[in-house]
Parts: C-alpha cells; structure tokens; sequence
C-alpha cells in the first residue's frame, strides 16, 4: 500500500491540512516543534489505531476544539483504502474504514502496514520486556489478525485470573476454580508464545543482515526468551507449580505476559554493555527486518516512517539507510534540508509552506 493523501482537522497544532505525498520518499523539513512529529503521528493514528507518543488521546485534539480529524487514503494494484479517525473531547475514539463504522481497533490493524522508527523507539532496546513485547505484538498483528484477538482474550483471562488470586485470602476457595482459568490461559497463551517464537525466528536473519549492511559489520542476534512448554498440559502443570507464589504475590508469574527478547552484538548484551551508538544501530536495524517480514508475510512493503533518524546517524549510515528504505514508501522528518530526500515538504507552526 502507499498512501496517496491525509486531511487533517484540529489534530494537535494542524487546524486543517490537506496534502497528497509521493509514492516513494516524502520528506518533511523545518525547526523543531513546527509539526512534523505530529503529522507522521497522524499517519500512524491510521495505520494502527494508537499513537506512538500518548495513550492519552484527547491531548491529541488542537487547542478548546471538539474534535480532531484525520482522514487517510491508500491504494496498491488491487484496491483503495479510506481510514478515517475521528477523537472526541470526552475521550470516545469513532474509526471507520472505507465508510463503515469499525468497532474493533484490530480490523484496521494490517490493512495499511507501517513500520516506525523514532526516538521513542530506543525503549525497544534500552527499557523493559514490555518495550519488546509491544514490538512483537504489533508487527505481529499487522500481518496476522487472529493473533491480536487471541491477546485481547488472553489479557481479559489473566486479569480474571489475578483478581481470583487477590480475591481472598482463602486458598482452599481459590483452588475451587482456579483450574478453570488456568486451562483457558493455556489455550491461548501456548498459541501466543509460539506465534512469538516464530517471529523472533523469522526476524533474527533479516535484523543480522540490516545490522551488518548499516554498522561496522557487527554480528547482531536476536532470540526469544519466553515460555518453554510442549503442549497445554505442560502448560497447566507449570501454572499449578507456581500457584503457591502466585498466591502470595497476588498476580500470575508465568506465561507470555512476562516474555521478552534476548539482543546481542557480536556476543554482547546489548541492553546492559552496549554503547548507545550500538543501541541505536540495534533498533534500527530490528526495525528495518521488519520491513522484510511484512513483506514476506503479505507480498508487499509497508509504509516506513523515519522521524528524527538522521541527526544520530553519520552521513555514510545516513547514504546505507536511503539505499536500504528506497524500496518502500518512506516519510522522513528532520531539521536539515541537505539531508532530504525525494518530494520536500516544508512544515511551520503547522502549515505546510
């Protein structure tokens, strides 16, 4: 898919905006906090029905207003695509899709594939398993819609599963019916994890790759660190293990809620010993195989989005990103024109100039 326009009305510092993009490198230009970050979040709005900088929505809407709008138009060979979000004062979200009302945020997830990489994007290397879980569960999602939904149940078993455990200090009451849930979070957790673990397999070879061909020719590794179960059996037996700490503690301690990824270069823990050079290096290039998934997965590229990339990057990382992106639409943000590419866009106090 490549988008072909966005309108904006009252999203965060646009009042309106109607622009159409290239199909290949659109590049957004000007100082900071003039509205570029927004625009790209926008697109991202669409793209997978949450921002990548807030969960808090409703700050999303331009100053006293109502409403904030945004409406994106995408096409391949075969089809066209509407998307349209709309954000209420009150904190209701209203999503439709080519003119229908969409109740489920997970039916737009896929339908415009994107990949992002920002500065908010270091917590995928840097911050806690929840940072990798998120990676994982959104890529997922996008080229797998079964996946997103299998996740919305499990969470709402594990948190009836956590409520029984602090819902008295009664063990034998808890033992009554805790083997109801603990059979129901196998049934989705052990389908999870192993979607996850073929993922992390798939990914590990295309991240190696990116890595070496924009680094030094580090080796960068990527492996799953999660569950180590066979069948759902072995899964229940391992919740029935651990239920005597977990009734201490008042929460569930295994399963796929606590997976994470384990990132090495060249042998070296990347979280803990790398340099933030080679942490940078090392998102960067987890987000790059992600275009290669998406594409082995669905047959096409994804959107990519770049924001505030090229500032860390020297200018021959910078040349080995444009050559590696050039095969997918790309929207680029960034301060310094000399490091544009393709259509320019010339953003100011959020007008295009």
């Amino acid at each position: 898919m490549k988008i072909e326009n966005i309108k904006l009305k009252n999203f965060r510092n646009y009042q309106s905006l109607d622009l159409d993009f290239s199909p290949e490198i659109n590049s957004l230009v000007g100082k900071n906090a003039q509205g570029k970050t927004n625009l790209l979040e926008a697109i991202y709005f669409c793209c997978i029905g949450k921002s990548f900088r807030t969960n808090r929505e409703k700050e999303m809407i331009f100053g006293g207003k109502e409403s904030a709008k945004i409406v994106l138009k995408a096409k391949n060979q075969i089809r066209e695509k509407t998307i349209e979000v709309q954000v209420q004062k009150e904190g209701k979200k209203i999503v439709k899709m080519d003119g229908l009302n969409i109740r489920r945020i997970g039916d737009v997830l896929g339908e415009v594939p994107l990949v992002i990489f920002s500065p908010y994007e270091m917590r995928l290397v840097k911050e806690s398993p929840e940072e990798r879980r998120r990676f994982m569960n959104i890529d997922i999602s996008q080229t797998n819609k079964k996946y997103f939904y299998l996740l919305s149940r499990y969470d709402k078993i594990l948190d009836n599963r956590n409520k029984l455990l602090k819902s008295t200090q009664n063990k034998a009451v808890i033992l009554e019916t805790i083997d109801i849930w603990n059979r129901a979070l196998a049934a989705a957790g052990i389908k999870i994890a192993e979607e996850r673990k073929k993922f992390v397999e798939e990914i590990a070879p295309f991240a190696m790759s990116a890595n070496k061909f924009i680094s030094n020719g580090e080796t960068l590794k990527v492996e799953y660190k999660g569950i180590e179960v066979k069948n759902e059996e072995e899964y229940i037996k391992k919740l029935e293990k651990s239920f005597e700490k977990d009734f201490k503690l008042g929460y569930t301690t295994f399963g796929p809620h606590r997976d994470d990824i384990d990132i090495f270069l060249d042998d070296v823990e990347v979280k803990s010993f790398g340099s933030q050079g080679q942490q940078r290096t090392a998102a960067l290039s987890l987000k790059l195989a992600e275009l290669e998934i998406i594409k082995k997965r669905t047959g096409e590229y994804p959107i990519l989005i770049l924001d505030d990339v090229f500032s860390e990057l020297d200018p021959l990382r910078r040349k080995k990103l444009l050559k590696f992106t050039s095969r997918c639409q790309t929207f680029l943000s960034t301060t310094e024109e000399s490091f544009c590419e393709g259509k320019i866009i010339k953003i100011s106090n959020g007008k295009v100039i």
